[in-house]
């Protein structure tokens, strides 16, 4: 227990200086925070004009749309916020700054996670917050205490299974030293074609982010039970499986740690 408070308190003394450090040019950083928020609002807007001539797609209403799409917009942003340092991992290894983080007697995920405390994700997050509630009034979704328990599952267990993947994108580093595109296939790819749920996109699609790269577990399965469809509660524990995923990435980096060779001048 002391150690994870001593954990805790060391990552929001890294996280207060990269705030600060956002901070330092206030109307920068303002201007960042507009721009981001005025990105993703436009796919918002998207969604809207698309079912301006639609009533649902394969079963989905407007609503539900908007739920799946706030669901895995915030899942993503707050994945952004605490993990962006391993998006950034590669040019650590290039220039041989992990070399000095190994060193130190603190955990390695730890240090790469603080360097890159995104506040500036903040925009996005703004976008997601309003598309959820938009999404809650306009579908069909339950509407008990459980539910808000899903949501919550839902949310939580997206954010692992990005973070899981920027872990995986950057323990390939170990082995290739450039950063990997398919990593940004998987994530910001399920960002993108997230916002509809996966079974639109036919039964092999359906199958691949099922048992490759478990996005429906985050998305598709409590969906169904949050949206009435299904009336197994037990989906809504679906988002834990995330937690198994991350292990399996986590052990692809231990590998890659133990077989890390400089490369540094």
């Amino acid at each position: 227990m002391k150690n994870v408070r001593k954990t805790l308190t060391l990552y929001c003394k890294y996280a207060s200086v990269c705030v600060k450090s956002a901070m330092e040019y206030k109307m920068s950083f303002l201007l960042m925070i507009t721009g981001r928020f005025l990105l993703t609002f436009t796919e918002f807007i998207a969604i809207r004009f698309l079912f301006s001539g639609l009533r649902e797609i394969k079963g989905y209403s407007y609503g539900d749309v908007l739920l799946c799409f706030s669901i895995i917009q915030m899942s993503f942003t707050f994945a952004e916020l605490f993990g962006n340092g391993f998006k950034a991992f590669s040019g650590m290894v290039k220039r041989g700054e992990f070399d000095r983080i190994l060193l130190r007697p603190v955990s390695p995920i730890l240090q790469i996670m603080g360097t890159r405390f995104e506040i500036g994700r903040v925009g996005p997050m703004i976008t997601a917050v309003i598309t959820l509630w938009l999404g809650i009034q306009e579908s069909h979704v339950l509407r008990n205490p459980w539910a808000c328990v899903t949501i919550a599952l839902m949310i939580s267990g997206g954010t692992v299974l990005f973070i899981s993947l920027f872990i995986l994108g950057a323990s390939f580093c170990f082995f290739s030293i450039q950063d990997t595109s398919l990593i940004n296939v998987l994530t910001y790819g399920a960002k993108t074609h997230g916002k509809y749920p996966v079974d639109i996109y036919g039964k092999g699609i359906l199958s691949f982010c099922t048992y490759v790269i478990p996005y429906t577990l985050i998305q598709y399965y409590p969906l169904q039970y949050l949206l009435g469809k299904s009336d197994q509660w037990s989906l809504s524990l679906c988002p834990l499986g995330a937690g198994v995923f991350l292990i399996i990435c986590y052990g692809v980096w231990r590998l890659g740690v133990r077989n890390y060779k400089s490369c540094g001048s």
